[in-house]
């Protein structure tokens, strides 16, 4: 995979710093999936003193609500979703050492904030390509909030899972970058 950053997990300070915006990116390891419900569930135990059902240091999630798995296959297809929904929770749960969030769509400045202090990276799934991207997840299975259904927090085993670095931990922002050098074309 020429011109491909292999990716590990747990992500290491050394890998977030060694990524930059518009780098393509292939993830080998453990992530967890997160959407809105669930992570509004994380936020609730933590301002309740409970333990959180994962531990976030050094972690991925993906935002993400799979379909059922079809015979034969760990995941059914499992597109990103929107991650400004998550935006009201990623900066405290960056805060408690998650280093690495996947979805599609610009982050908002405090979001982006978060990242710069604590050293995390955004990285863009492509959005309509789900089929694929369930190809590179090689088991799945539901950790936390069952009752959530699709949006339960999965622990996925992944290989070679792609991505692009949105924004890097600078606060580079491929989103805005593009846009300028699209102007200026």
């Amino acid at each position: 995979m020429a011109g491909i950053k292999k990716v590990t997990t747990p992500i290491s300070a050394e890998q977030i710093r060694d990524l930059k915006a518009g780098d393509r990116v292939a993830i080998t390891g453990v992530i967890y999936t997160g959407r809105d419900a669930a992570h509004k569930n994380l936020v609730n135990l933590l301002a309740e003193g409970q333990p959180l059902p994962v531990e976030l240091e050094n972690q991925i999630i993906y935002y993400v609500g799979p379909t059922p798995a079809k015979p034969g296959q760990a995941i059914g297809s499992c597109g990103p979703t929107t991650s400004g929904r998550m935006d009201a929770y990623a900066p405290l749960l960056i805060k408690l050492g998650l280093k690495g969030m996947i979805g599609k769509g610009p982050r908002n400045a405090k979001v982006i904030s978060a990242m710069k202090e604590h050293g995390a990276v955004y990285f863009a799934a492509i959005g309509g390509a789900a089929a694929v991207i369930a190809q590179s997840v090689k088991k799945a299975e539901v950790i936390a909030f069952p009752e959530l259904g699709p949006e339960a927090i999965h622990r996925l085993e992944v290989e070679d899972f792609p991505c692009i670095v949105a924004i890097d931990s600078a606060g580079n922002d491929l989103y805005e970058s593009g846009l300028e050098q699209y102007r200026l074309s």
